[in-house]
């Protein structure tokens, strides 16, 4: 832990925080000495396994059971949060979900259920967390994990990257009403990520991780770690004109692919 980090002692709160990229936030900004909110859809059984390892090395973490398609349980989550730890300071709306369907075969609620996940998800907690900041008086951060597949055109991806494209956005608008608040509204936009769902297919195909990694220009897939040090990166106060802003982290592959 870093005791002399600017994150000491900050409130972190990250929706789907036990996934792959999720959970190598919490642990990013647990090392810099923040006070991290756990939240995720899984039950507290299921999660206390992993919170157990987190606060045997030192780290201050909490976890919270949170559907983030939920608006009243989102609030209520972000309300806890802030009487526990007296603040909130940071938010990141990480919880995300896909479906590998064309649009001849995804159905009504597959479509629905991403919507609500990807953009309704990201917005309630974006929103409730900068409400309660402008309420404290303070300053602060919200970081939306955005996608790649928000530039370009994908064809077995349609509501996934429909809402990430709706994430830019939803980051833009809000970054330039809160601004005059003092909190930044960034977005972290990876392209292959060796974690999550692409992960779990790669591994059941081999072969295929290569073939990804060979379409990027850089030749290599991101790992989880390399997000999340973005994700804290943009956080930081030195980077206090950054907000609106998306960082496009894909290794040059929406330069070389159209569709």
């Amino acid at each position: 832990m870093n005791k002399e980090s600017y994150f000491n002692n900050q409130v972190v709160l990250i929706s789907g925080g036990l996934g792959d990229i999720g959970l190598a936030t919490v642990k990013a900004f647990a090392m810099q000495g923040a006070r991290v909110a756990i939240g995720d859809r899984l039950g507290p059984e299921a999660a206390a396994p992993q919170l157990a390892r987190l606060q045997e090395v030192g780290y201050h973490c909490r976890y919270d059971q949170v559907d983030v398609q939920d608006a009243e349980a989102v609030e209520q989550w972000v309300e806890s949060v802030a009487q526990h730890w007296g603040k909130v300071d940071v938010a990141i709306a990480n919880a995300a979900t896909v479906t590998l369907k064309d649009y001849q075969q995804i159905s009504t609620a597959e479509w629905d259920q991403e919507i609500k996940v990807n953009l309704n998800g990201s917005f309630y907690l974006a929103n409730a967390v900068a409400r309660k900041i402008v309420q404290q008086g303070s300053a602060g951060n919200i970081v939306f994990l955005g996608s790649w597949a928000a530039h370009v055109v994908h064809q077995n991806l349609p509501a996934y990257s429909v809402s990430k494209a709706a994430i830019r956005m939803l980051c833009q608008s809000m970054a330039l009403e809160y601004a005059p608040h003092g909190i930044r509204i960034n977005e972290v936009a990876p392209g292959y990520v060796n974690a999550g769902l692409s992960k779990e297919v790669w591994s059941q195909h081999p072969g295929l991780a290569d073939q990804a990694r060979e379409t990027v220009p850089v030749r290599a897939l991101i790992e989880a770690e390399e997000v999340a040090y973005q994700v804290v990166w943009i956080c930081h106060p030195k980077n206090r004109h950054l907000t609106g802003s998306t960082i496009l982290m894909d290794g040059g592959l929406s330069l070389s692919r159209k569709s």
